[in-house]
């Protein structure tokens, strides 16, 4: 097993394989690394190399009492960079992680990355406000934060059928692969899922984005509704220099575990 250690001795578990370019991939709220092996499959058979990481808090990763904001998850993200050595990087971010991607970018600049990939994202700003109408009250925030605290195996569980879209005609996501999503989801300490869940809801990145310059291909499936499409994906791609937004038809938040094959396709034709 591979550990990078942060900027505060906090030790991060990492996986590489593959050989070629590298692409790091940034997984969402308290999910971990291997959420990614479906997809990394495809890009190490495709030519890449591939390094995937648990985030703080979660996985096989250290769980410290703090540190979940964007900040510190995105020098989390670039002391990964740094201590491996790599330069010419695709970023891939999913949910939560395309704020992390944001933030590294916005404060650590883009020459050691030349592109991105932001799949079911969450930027820019969940939260409703007197500058953000369109976003959510946050009203639901505390009330996800209520039962998180009181009953996390439960919240986790509920939030399984959108993320998969297991009730939607045609859906072909089995009972063992979202009982595995579960699981592993529920490998993160509580204080993580607290702290990650309030950091998503109320960081407001639209400023952030508007100093993204490199490319930046955008996949959102046109049934998630974990990640409402106008207040995240729209309205990232609105915010950004140079960036390609694609709805992939029918797919949910979790479509990167459900459908990496297809969204293979994408990735490494705008990579290449």
């Amino acid at each position: 097993m591979s550990f990078i250690k942060t900027a505060d001795g906090t030790s991060l578990f990492y996986k590489e394989c593959g050989t070629g370019n590298p692409v790091v991939l940034v997984h969402g709220w308290c999910i971990n690394c291997d959420s990614w092996e479906y997809l990394i499959n495809e890009l190490v058979d495709n030519g890449f190399r591939c390094i995937a990481y648990d985030q703080r808090g979660c996985g096989r990763s250290d769980q410290p009492w703090t540190g979940y904001d964007y900040g510190t998850l995105a020098n989390d993200l670039s002391m990964l960079i740094d201590t491996l050595g790599l330069n010419n990087v695709t970023l891939i971010g999913h949910s939560m992680g395309c704020g992390v991607v944001t933030r590294y970018l916005a404060e650590h600049g883009e020459t050691k990355v030349k592109k991105a990939v932001f799949i079911s994202t969450s930027t820019p700003y969940v939260a409703k406000s007197e500058n953000n109408p369109d976003g959510i009250d946050l009203m639901y925030l505390d009330q996800g934060l209520d039962v998180v605290k009181k009953d996390r195996p439960a919240f986790v569980r509920s939030l399984v059928d959108g993320y998969f879209g297991l009730s939607l005609e045609g859906n072909d996501v089995s009972t063992d692969m979202a009982d595995w999503a579960v699981s592993i989801t529920l490998q993160a300490s509580s204080r993580a899922a607290v702290e990650m869940m309030n950091a998503n809801f109320i960081t407001d990145q639209r400023e952030e984005l508007k100093k993204i310059s490199m490319p930046v291909l955008l996949l959102h499936g046109d049934k998630d509704i974990s990640a409402p499409i106008q207040i995240t994906a729209t309205a990232t791609h609105d915010l950004l220099k140079n960036s390609e937004l694609k709805f992939i038809e029918g797919q949910t938040h979790g479509m990167y575990i459900s459908k990496a094959k297809l969204l293979s396709k994408d990735i490494i034709h705008f990579i290449v």
